[in-house]
């Protein structure tokens, strides 16, 4: 099915035009990845901030740290 939306402020067009090149999209691909989200389809992907929070609430201390717990992940 065909979609439109009319009277997008450019402004928000930009937002998006912007989020779909971080994202490696092109703008429609963007707006699908939206509309899967929204409507539970695909499992949301992480940004990159909310990877960093996640890591950084692990309280890793040494390097290796990240290593262990993959496979102790992976074991159960």
């Amino acid at each position: 099915m065909d979609l439109s939306i009319k009277g997008v402020p450019e402004e928000q067009v930009k937002r998006l035009r912007e989020r779909a090149k971080a994202n490696h999209r092109s703008l429609q691909g963007e707006l699908r990845a939206l509309i899967d989200e929204a409507s539970g389809v695909a499992a949301r992907r992480l940004s990159i901030d909310e990877i960093v929070a996640r890591v950084t609430n692990l309280g890793l201390t040494r390097r290796d740290d990240a290593a262990l717990l993959i496979r102790e992940d992976r074991d159960r």
